[in-house]
């Protein structure tokens, strides 16, 4: 993997978060700065605020099954940096791949076009794909290889869609009731064989060119809670952490992994009062583990996070607190998000440094030049497939 360093400028310290019981983060090394044309003495002129404070969203467009419907216009005019399909956007494959290829096209840039396909129950194409068996269930009748071949061929399907990123694989450790929260979404509650079969499934997705995403990081498997709900307490130290749940995540980042998801489950060892999603010290430690990918919050949404504090004010909390995409399912709320994250920038709450790393590595991501949209060339990890006989 490349490593981020830091540039010339300096490195960019993450403000204190303004919600209840947030800390500052360590700091985090800037991506390297490097000149562009277009400024006076050849000086790069970065894209607009409001471009690069759009960029770090990705946003669900609800009902929506065709590009002529208004809220499209809307997302897309506020300039998001991805859109999240679900299964209420989903009519057949023939519709699906004209509205991507539509949103495309009218948002004349590179757009990161996602979804939640895992294996079993949460699938967002089960009508159009057919059903897959659980992770919980591939792990037990079939080997690595056979699963990393089964996402491939998922990848595949996502890809003749036209979508480039998935939120899957699930990297927690689950050994509880299969209808749990994560339950059989996990692969197993043994961190090896998590991390074993995560890491397959996610070598699949990208030997069919869509960005995995290794999730809940660091760990949803100890909480039994809803967090659709509420906010979940885990109480277990790092070394605990680090001895279970961790394992699949550190292995995945070793292995070049693009993306990870940070839940929203409170950990006494980071922030008691913050979801790990809001919390500057999950993601600094997230990023003393070797990460240099996108770090993206799950659904902001979620009661866990919205009946404490509105999306735009969620937004601002996240990308201060050290992540790179706020994801919510409600386009509706992308305009207030941007503007949220703008004033905060303009107010010095938010300093621009960290909203530029997390639009840079946003751009990135989505296969656009970070260098025009931020004046930093940023390079991601990459995750290969395994090798024929590997």
């Amino acid at each position: 993997m490349l490593a981020l360093v830091v540039s010339a400028a300096g490195i960019a310290t993450l403000v204190k978060a303004q919600g209840p019981g947030a800390t500052a983060a360590a700091p985090i090394a800037e991506p390297p700065v490097s000149a562009a044309p277009g400024g006076q003495d050849g000086a790069c002129v970065p894209a607009s605020l409001e471009e690069r404070a759009a960029r770090v969203l990705v946003v669900g467009l609800p009902g929506v099954t065709a590009s002529s419907e208004p809220i499209v216009t809307e997302v897309l005019d506020v300039g998001v940096g991805g859109v999240l399909v679900t299964e209420p956007n989903v009519v057949s494959s023939a519709q699906m791949s004209q509205l991507v290829s539509d949103l495309r096209a009218l948002a004349g840039r590179p757009l990161l076009v996602s979804a939640g396909e895992e294996s079993g129950r949460v699938a967002t194409f089960r009508d159009v794909f057919g059903a897959t068996p659980s992770a919980r269930t591939l792990a037990a009748r079939s080997t690595p290889s056979q699963v990393e071949e089964i996402a491939g061929e998922i990848g595949s399907k996502l890809a003749a869609l036209g979508i480039d990123l998935d939120f899957a694989p699930v990297v927690d450790l689950d050994a509880g009731p299969a209808g749990g929260i994560i339950g059989d979404r996990s692969f197993s509650a043994e961190p090896a064989e998590a991390a074993e079969y995560g890491l397959a499934w996610a070598r699949g997705l990208a030997g069919a060119g869509v960005h995995p995403t290794a999730k809940h990081f660091p760990g949803h498997g100890r909480v039994i809670a809803d967090t659709h709900l509420e906010l979940p307490l885990v109480d277990a130290g790092l070394d605990e952490l680090r001895e279970s749940d961790l394992v699949p995540f550190v292995e995945l980042i070793d292995a070049g992994v693009p993306v990870i998801m940070l839940d929203h489950i409170a950990y006494r060892v980071f922030d008691p009062d913050l979801p790990a999603s809001l919390s500057p010290k999950a993601y600094a430690f997230l990023r003393e583990l070797g990460f240099e990918g996108v770090a993206i919050t799950d659904s902001v949404g979620m009661g866990a996070v919205n009946l404490r504090w509105p999306f735009p004010e969620a937004a601002v909390l996240a990308i201060s607190a050290g992540a790179d995409a706020v994801l919510t399912t409600d386009g509706t709320q992308a305009l207030g998000m941007r503007d949220a994250l703008v004033e905060a920038v303009r107010s010095g709450r938010l300093p621009e440094s960290r909203l530029d790393e997390a639009a840079g590595r946003m751009a990135a991501l989505a296969g656009d030049d970070s260098q025009t949209l931020v004046c930093r060339s940023i390079e991601l990890p990459a995750l290969t497939p395994t090798s024929p006989g590997g």
